[in-house]
This record gives C-alpha cells, sequence and structure tokens, in this order.
C-alpha cells in the first residue's frame, strides 16, 4: 500500500559520509534555540528548552542509512535494480514483520487507473527513513463468544519496534515572515484521514466545492514562517516519541519530549509550554470546539530500569496550555497501558490490550472502564462526529472484530458490524461516513495494514461495499495493530473514499508520478475521478475542506512542495502554496514527507513535523517542525 517512492536519481556528485537516521542534538549546543524569524535555519542556541534530561531504555534503533541524492535528479544511464522495496523495514509481509528483501523495479499489471507499472530504473534505496512501525500481538488464551460491552483483562506483548525519523537539514535558509493575517478562521487540526463535518458535504452525489474555506492567495509563493529546532535527548535515550501537533486559530501546539509547546501561528514565538511528567506516547488529531485535545503520556520520564508505562490519559487546552486533567484506569488492580486516544461527543476513549476506558471531557468524571468477566475487549476508538470502538472478541485461533458506533456518554452500542473471522485488526479510516481498513490474511504485502476498506452504515450496521485496495496499486497506510485511528495518505467526503496511487513512470525521462482517485462508498466502484500529481511530483491527501480535497505534493529535486485543492466534483486543482526550490529549505522538507511526519494545513499556512527525536548525531542542523506561509 504504501510502497515506498523510488529513489531519487541525479548527475554524478562526490562521496558524502552517510547520515544518520533520527533528530540528534543540534550540533554544538547543549540545547536548541527558541524558534523565531530570520535568516538563518540555525541560530545561537538560547537556554531555557527545558527538555528533561533523565535517561531512558533505548528503544530499538534503526540501522545507519546513507543519505541519497535528492529526488528526481537524471542520470546519464539508469541504473540496476538493487533488492528491496527502497525503505528500511518496508518489505513484503505480515503487518511490522521485517522479511528478506525482493526485486524492485518488476512488471506491474496496469493498475485501475488506467497507467501500466512498467519497470522504472530507480532500484536503489530510497530516501532511508525507517518507518515507525509495531509488532503483531502473541496468542492470548481467551473465551470465544460476545461477552458484554466492554471487555476483560487479555494480556498480550505488543513489541513496539520503535525507529527514529531523520529531520537532517542542511545549510542556512533565507526566509522571511508572513503578515499573519489570517481571514479565514475555523480550520480542523485533523491530519489524517479520519471523517468529520466536512465528511458530510456532498452526500455522495460526486462532490462540491461548497463550504470550503483554504482560498488561494493572489502569490501562492511562500516563505518559511519559522523552524523548531531538533529537541536534546536526554542522555542514555535514544530515540522518544514526539506524537502531536495541532491548530487553532491562532497557536500552533507540537509535541516535544515530556511537554508541548504552543506557538504563534505566524512568527514561531512561543506562547506556552506545558511541562509533562514523561514523553507523550500517542494523540488524537480531533480538537474540540473549544480547543481541547486529548493525548497518553508516561507518569515520569522512563529509565533503563523502568521504561514506564503509557497509563496517563489527559486533556489539554491548547489555547490556555495547561492540562485540564489526568486520568488512569485499572483492570483488577493493574493501571492499563494505553495505545490509543480520541474525543467525541464530549468523551475522551482510549483503548489498548486491556479493554477501554472513558472520561467525560468537561469534568474528567470517569464513564466506563473494562470489565474483568466479559471474553471481549474494546482494543481501541475511533472519534469525530461519531465515536466507534474496534472490539475484539474470542480467543486468538477464533478472532472476530465488532465494529460498534457507540453511545458516547455510557458506552452502550447503537449499531454493530461483524467482520469475519479471522480478520485480526482493523483501523478506523473515518467515523461519519463509517469506514474501517483492515490487512485481510496480512495480504497488502507491504506493512501498510490496509488490503481492503469496508464501507459500513453506522445507522444500521450493515456493510454497504467491501473495496478493494491491493497494495501495489494504491498508497495509504494504517496502524491497524494497536493505534487503531492511525490512518493517513487518504480521506473521507462526498460519499468517497479519496486514496492516493502508488507512484509509476511519468511522461518525461526518469520522471515518476501519481494520482489521487476515488472510490464511491455505496457502490465499492472508482467513480472515474482523477487527479494527476504532474512529473516529479507525488500527492498525498490531507483533509477534506468543505467539498474539496486539500493534498500536499511532494517535490521533485528541483522545486518545493506544494497544497493543492481538489474540486471534489470536477476534481479540477487550484495551487494554494508552492514552498521555495532552495536546496537549503528542499532538505528540510523532503525529511518531512506524508508517511514519516505530521502535515497540517489551514488559513494559507503548512506546518510540518516529526514524530520522534533521536540521539542520531549529524554534522547537518536538525528540526523538529517548520512552517510555511504566504503572504
Amino acid at each position: 500500500m504504501t510502497q515506498p517512492p523510488p529513489p531519487p536519481n541525479q548527475p554524478p556528485q562526490q562521496p558524502q559520509q552517510p547520515q544518520q537516521p533520527g533528530f540528534g542534538p543540534p550540533q554544538g549546543s547543549s540545547q536548541p534555540p527558541a524558534p523565531s524569524g530570520g535568516p538563518d535555519l540555525g541560530k545561537a542556541p538560547q537556554p531555557g528548552y527545558g527538555y528533561p534530561q533523565a535517561p531512558q531504555t533505548p528503544p530499538p534503533a534503526p540501522p545507519s542509512a546513507p543519505q541519497g541524492p535528492g529526488y528526481g535528479y537524471p542520470q546519464q544511464q539508469p541504473p540496476a535494480p538493487a533488492a528491496g522495496y527502497g525503505y528500511p523495514g518496508q518489505q513484503p509481509g505480515p503487518y511490522g514483520q521485517p522479511q528478506q528483501p525482493g526485486p524492485y523495479g518488476q512488471p506491474q499489471q496496469p493498475g485501475p487507473y488506467g497507467q501500466p507499472q512498467q519497470p522504472g530504473p530507480y532500484g536503489q534505496p530510497g530516501y532511508g527513513y525507517p518507518q515507525p512501525g509495531t509488532m503483531p500481538m502473541q496468542p492470548q488464551p481467551g473465551q470465544p463468544g460476545g461477552g458484554g460491552r466492554r471487555g476483560n483483562g487479555q494480556l498480550a506483548i505488543i513489541v513496539s519496534a520503535v525507529v527514529a525519523i531523520a529531520l537532517i537539514v542542511g545549510g542556512g535558509v533565507w526566509y522571511a515572515t508572513s503578515s499573519g493575517k489570517d481571514d479565514d478562521k475555523g480550520t480542523t487540526a485533523e491530519s489524517g484521514g479520519t471523517g468529520g463535518k466536512d465528511a458530510k458535504n456532498g452526500g455522495g452525489t460526486g462532490g462540491t466545492s461548497s463550504g470550503a474555506r483554504e482560498k488561494a492567495p493572489a502569490d501562492t509563493a511562500s516563505k518559511v514562517l519559522f523552524q523548531v529546532p531538533a529537541p536534546k535527548v536526554p542522555k542514555g535515550s535514544t530515540t522518544i516519541a514526539t506524537t502531536g501537533s495541532w491548530l487553532t486559530d491562532t497557536v500552533y501546539a507540537k509535541s516535544g519530549i515530556a511537554e508541548i509547546v504552543g506557538y504563534d501561528r505566524a512568527k514561531g514565538t512561543e506562547k506556552w509550554t506545558l511541562d509533562l511528567p514523561g514523553p507523550v506516547c500517542e494523540a488524537t488529531s480531533h480538537v474540540t470546539e473549544d480547543n481541547k485535545t486529548a493525548i497518553v503520556h508516561k507518569p515520569a520520564m522512563p529509565t533503563k530500569d523502568d521504561p514506564q508505562s503509557c497509563t496517563q490519559v489527559a486533556l489539554i487546552d491548547l489555547e490556555a496550555g495547561e492540562e485540564v486533567w489526568s486520568k488512569t484506569a485499572k483492570t483488577g488492580t493493574m493501571e492499563i497501558s494505553f495505545n490509543n486516544v480520541t474525543i467525541s461527543g464530549g468523551t475522551v476513549a482510549a483503548g489498548s490490550t486491556s479493554g477501554g476506558a472513558a472520561w467525560e471531557a468537561a469534568s474528567g468524571k470517569q464513564l466506563w472502564a473494562p470489565k474483568t468477566s466479559d471474553a471481549c475487549y474494546d482494543s481501541g476508538y475511533g472519534g469525530g462526529e461519531k465515536l466507534v470502538a474496534v472490539r475484539k472478541c474470542g480467543s486468538y485461533d477464533q478472532r472476530q472484530l465488532h465494529i460498534q458506533t457507540i453511545d458516547p456518554k455510557t458506552g452502550n452500542v447503537i449499531t454493530e458490524y461483524k467482520m469475519d473471522e479471522g480478520i485480526e485488526y482493523a483501523g478506523i479510516v473515518s467515523t461519519e461516513p463509517l469506514v474501517v481498513a483492515s490487512d485481510v490474511g496480512d495480504s497488502a504485502g507491504d506493512g501498510s495494514g490496509i488490503s481492503d476498506f469496508f464501507s459500513i452504515d453506522n445507522k444500521t450496521g450493515k456493510l454497504r461495499a467491501r473495496i478493494s485496495a491491493p497494495g501495489e496499486e494504491f498508497s495509504a497506510r494504517c496502524d491497524i495493530i494497536t493505534k487503531i485511528e492511525k490512518c493517513s495518505g487518504l480521506v473521507v467526503g462526498n460519499g468517497r473514499l479519496y486514496i492516493p496511487t502508488e507512484e509509476h513512470e511519468g511522461t518525461a525521462e526518469y520522471s515518476q508520478t501519481n494520482e489521487v482517485v476515488a472510490f464511491d462508498l455505496s457502490t465499492g466502484k472508482q467513480t472515474g475521478q482523477r487527479a494527476d500529481a504532474g512529473d516529479g511530483y507525488q500527492v498525498t491527501p490531507l483533509r477534506m475542506d468543505g467539498g474539496n480535497v486539500l493534498a500536499y505534493k511532494r517535490p521533485p529535486y528541483d522545486k518545493g512542495g506544494q497544497i493543492v485543492s481538489i474540486d471534489g466534483a470536477s476534481f479540477e486543482q487550484t495551487t494554494l502554496m508552492e514552498n521555495p526550490a532552495t536546496k537549503a529549505v528542499r532538505d528540510v522538507e523532503t525529511r518531512m514527507l506524508p508517511d514519516y511526519a505530521e502535515i497540517l494545513y489551514g488559513q494559507g499556512a503548512l506546518y510540518m513535523s516529526g514524530v520522534y527525536a533521536s540521539d542520531f548525531s549529524s554534522s547537518d542542523k536538525e528540526y523538529l517542525a517548520i512552517a510555511f506561509g504566504t503572504e
């Protein structure tokens, strides 16, 4: 599904030293500088960044990989195909399991979008960004049967293969601060494919641009607004999650190491810093109307002897920069370590292999917790307009998933769809309309977690359509094993599922490209609509904007990335932003690609950030986030 893009092709260059993946502290600095405007991405360090220095048990570190040349440079002769799909850890096989690399560039059958998959000249390893992944659950004992609403304490062993994302930046960048004149208000903070209010537009009639808020400026050329230096990882640690980024009308908030910082959207100056006792484990992209969101974090900084569990569920006020409340839940006498968290209908819900729990957002009052007598458990939830539970029932070898639309106040089941036995995991793509992704029989073959989509009527619980999305043809991904709501590279709206195709050869020599296509959720068939990325670009949907699809275009070697709006009816594209084509800016941008970073766009500004920090050293400046804006 997310077959890594073909590696870059460039003219011969002088050999360079390999670059290590991951963040790593800024060179010659003990503390990263605070972000600010100016002509240099690497200003002198300033004190007071505030990252705890306690040690942590190092997670598995990815292998070092030399940084390849930039994408899209032509070569005199195409290189011979090399083994593997291009990215470490992205070989075909069961989700999250490393497999032996296979040959890249084998002839493909034509995809449904009409482009033949000819073998291309790109066979070298790709950008070299390892994917954060998770290992499948181990077999666990259990009793078959439906049981009650909320689950028992069936424990499973989840081995998280946490890897670092390299945000290695070379050179300085000339940039200026935008005017900050944001006339458009009320943008969402959702960065992925989860449906929401936007998903209702169009009513399945083919799409409409009505309700779109993002407009093309007079000048689409962007400038760098600010950058956030990569945080320094505490001594004794190698990789720490920095999951979570959100937008309000005035604040861009981003998780660091054991903190969340709110930045002025245009200037990047710190408006507030919320210190946490431990690192953020998971975060929802959903934001309430009064700018609240939810996270899961550890109760203390991990150490070699005590790695800490993700037991704390917290509600965060993104305008005030305050933790409204922090709660835990138990199964029996043991505190639950949560894998995911979401918000819907004034309720914060979190799931795990021990079951799910929920709290009232306004008060922090616990609404439900796992029942130890049940033979089923809520492994996770999808939020937004509806609250949907992925409920696991039965023993390991007779597993059945129940996709339940539930009352966010009581947890009572409203409707239920039972997936076929043998489907072990599912991810929530959208809750309204309800769309679920799964890798049926581990058939995706590329670690994406997606082989099929299930369009479900959440008013009746009946299956509307099953959509086959072979991994070799389509590019999107879901972390279906534990995170449930972490689906990226696809969006739902207008009664459609919008998903990008895999890269294939373009019309220009040595170029690669792809498209966004649409599936009708009522029939499961393609609509025939297609938005071409253009030679050298790769397009990825970000979110709905009214009836339009907002998408990011990864750039070729000599251009900057773009934000485009795809009309939901005509599929005509309008460019909203084009980033600088200077090498220094592209070096930052191309290390924050959609599969490996969080990308938010709203009110004419683009925010790209990493989800891991590491102590892998580099001679280049490194960044946690970068923001672009148009005048």
